[in-house]
């Protein structure tokens, strides 16, 4: 799947994701700094997954927990500050990985070998000040 949106449009982007993966229950998103990695899974939590709740970037908590009338219980996580795997360890990123839950990565890369193999790699990329570019290399 590809798709281009601008911030008028992400919400159609995040359902049509939604639609075509929601059986995956983990969910890496591969990006630079400012590409619109949150806004998209803010996008995704509110507008599609029906989340009443602030969502913010757990940059600092590295784990925030929502819960979806759609989805049931979802983790957002923001893998950015860690140094090491043992850290995401300690942390209790294993534990959500292999719960059974929506998972939602944010700098994934940081502890790549901790994702499971059936996790949905997704890359965005900044194609000017607007406009953005969501796709997967394989399904």
């Amino acid at each position: 799947m590809d798709a281009i949106f601008t911030l008028q449009t992400i919400n159609e982007v995040a359902a049509m994701f939604w639609k075509r993966y929601q059986q995956r229950k983990v969910w890496a998103f591969h990006a630079a700094m400012g590409t619109g990695k949150t806004t998209f899974i803010h996008s995704l939590c509110n507008h599609v997954l029906n989340i009443k709740e602030n969502i913010s970037s757990p940059t600092f908590s590295i784990i925030n927990e929502y819960n979806s009338p759609i989805a049931g219980t979802v983790f957002h996580t923001d893998w950015y500050r860690l140094k090491e795997e043992e850290e995401a360890i300690n942390a209790g990123i294993e534990d959500i990985l292999h719960s059974g839950n929506i998972c939602l990565i944010e700098w994934p890369e940081k502890a790549i070998n901790l994702l499971p193999d059936n996790t949905l790699h997704i890359f965005m990329e900044a194609l000017d000040e607007h406009t953005r570019r969501i796709f997967l290399t394989a399904e």
